[in-house]
């Protein structure tokens, strides 16, 4: 069993972030939050300061995935599995734990290259939610939405997130390698009820520490519907249109973010019951829709 809980937040460096909260607050729904970085952007979806963080940097990448640990006790028995398998471990500094909002934690590198950190005990905000049209995020004990991760070691980077981290394995999706070689598996992984709260794809052209997407899950078909006119309206690119998954069962969209990697934005995702659970490997992305367009995408596979 994981020590880990749920995708407590993920923190993103954007070059330009101007285009930012037109995308996140009129576009998407995303609350303003308050927080401790006068020039970042705090996307609130609950109780939470903020679950995603886009900070001004150089270049657009994910700047770190954080993890939530039940308690000091879990905190502790992680840092110890993680340094047992020869990765170096970092404690928090008092600023970074005043900037995440967290009591403790630490960070290190996961194999594949993302930026990773885990945390205990969030300070919460308990001000009113008030997003932009109504929409109220499903986050609580599912965390954040999940979170999809390029590696260039899949083997190495699944073999940690199950062993070291304790994640369980929720299925795959293999798609044709180079010539020659055998497939390449998308593997999806949970640690509560949410069908998977992180995949990791192999993906020789999009290299960490980057995001490939992150998903956000809406209370209603209704939220996810008129977001998908704001974003269309506007003239955002939508990387996917409106589909429904086979493993996660999600109804959902994919946007084009100012970052370059991809929001998606679905509601009624799978609960899944780990007593009855099997992993599966899926033939096929979704039952209907879910066209694909990459254009323009960083270090699209096609």
């Amino acid at each position: 069993m994981s020590h880990i809980r749920g995708l407590g937040y993920v923190r993103v460096s954007a070059s330009d972030i101007a285009p930012w909260r037109d995308f996140a607050y009129n576009a998407i729904g995303f609350a303003e939050g308050i927080g401790p970085e006068d020039q970042a952007l705090h996307l609130r979806m609950d109780e939470r300061h903020a679950r995603l963080v886009l900070v001004p940097g150089d270049e657009d990448r994910v700047e770190a995935v954080g993890w939530e640990a039940a308690d000091h006790l879990a905190l502790a028995r992680i840092e110890k599995a993680v340094e047992a398998a020869g990765i170096a471990v970092k404690p928090m500094t008092a600023e970074t734990l005043r900037i995440r909002q967290v009591e403790a934690g630490i960070a290190f590198e996961a194999p594949g290259g993302t930026p990773v950190e885990v945390f205990h005990s969030a300070r919460l905000d308990h001000s009113p939610l008030a997003t932009p049209y109504g929409n109220r995020f499903v986050t609580g004990p599912l965390g954040l939405g999940h979170v999809v991760v390029p590696v260039d070691e899949p083997d190495k980077a699944f073999s940690f997130y199950a062993e070291v981290f304790g994640f369980q394995p929720r299925g795959a999706f293999a798609f044709p390698g180079p010539a020659g070689q055998p497939p390449a598996r998308i593997r999806f992984m949970g640690v509560n009820a949410r069908h998977h709260s992180l995949a990791i794809m192999p993906s020789p052209r999009l290299q960490a520490p980057a995001l490939v997407h992150i998903m956000v899950e809406c209370a209603t078909l209704d939220e996810v519907g008129r977001a998908l006119d704001r974003v269309t309206g506007a003239g955002y690119h939508l990387s996917s249109t409106l589909g429904r998954h086979t493993n996660d069962k999600m109804v959902s969209f994919y946007v084009r973010t100012p970052g370059g990697w991809d929001l998606e934005v679905g509601c009624a995702g799978l609960l899944v019951d780990d007593a009855t659970y099997t992993a599966e490997e899926i033939t096929a992305d979704s039952y209907w829709g879910h066209q694909w367009d990459f254009t323009g995408r960083q270090g699209s596979p096609s």
